[in-house]
């Protein structure tokens, strides 16, 4: 009797660890979702297409008046989050595709990229991401170089496999002063690892999750400026550096 007891508080014991494990894993992995503005930035409007499939979200311009952008996101947010970014942008003339990650993580889908540059044989590619999808985004790069014409990191940069040194890529890096999610010393080592005429754009007052509409980030710092300014001195940077590609 004994031993049929302590194998049935044995098995409820064991049910229980798994129970709590599920629960911790999918609360893990459970994503930052989309805020209202980036909801309401997925409905197509004005001069900008919005389109879905399983694999990326499309934001086409009525006319093309430079290079697409490639987006990976960050690490355990939803692609939506980006839509105000991707729409601004892509009513300057920039098809912009905002890439769909298994499991919301870019790690998992690094080459996400070449299906959409096949797909669109007659643009022009950028690509980059914002924090972990910038990374990704730079190892893509340094693979297929010839197959861009840039790279640009928000709240992100390039770590050893993702070394764009020895490219003739242009590059963009942007950074809030109020970021305490990013590693600064990834970031600064990162730097020694991109083309000497990288250009760097500082957003004062922005912080991590606002390159993004997701709210708040676990241990980001306090913004000084609102999300809406945020994005849009992104979007004014990154617009003046496409304008200057080669």
């Amino acid at each position: 009797m004994r031993k049929r007891t302590t194998k049935r508080r044995a098995f409820t014991f064991i049910i229980i660890l798994l129970v709590a494990g599920g629960l911790l894993l999918w609360n893990y992995l459970t994503p930052y979702a989309p805020e209202q503005q980036a909801q309401s930035a997925l409905i197509s409007a004005g001069s900008v297409a919005v389109e879905q499939n399983d694999n990326w979200i499309s934001f086409e311009p009525a006319v093309v008046q430079g290079a697409a952008v490639i987006f990976y996101p960050g690490a355990l947010v939803s692609p939506e989050a980006y839509s105000p970014l991707a729409k601004s942008v892509a009513e300057a003339g920039h098809p912009f595709y905002i890439a769909k990650m298994p499991l919301n993580l870019a790690v998992t889908k690094g080459d996400a990229a070449a299906e959409i540059i096949r797909v669109h044989p007659k643009l022009s590619f950028v690509m980059g991401g914002h924090s972990l999808g910038g990374v990704m985004a730079s190892r893509y790069a340094a693979e297929h170089a010839e197959q861009l014409q840039g790279v640009f990191f928000l709240a992100s940069y390039p770590d050893e496999k993702g070394s764009l040194k020895g490219t003739t890529l242009s590059v963009l890096s942007v950074l809030g002063t109020e970021d305490q999610v990013i590693d600064m010393k990834s970031y600064r080592a990162g730097r020694s690892l991109l083309p000497d005429n990288t250009l760097y754009y500082s957003v004062e007052g922005g912080n991590h999750a606002q390159f993004g509409s997701y709210g708040v980030q676990k241990g980001d710092g306090t913004p000084k400026i609102s999300e809406e300014e945020q994005q849009q001195l992104t979007k004014s940077a990154m617009l003046d550096w496409l304008s200057n590609l080669k």
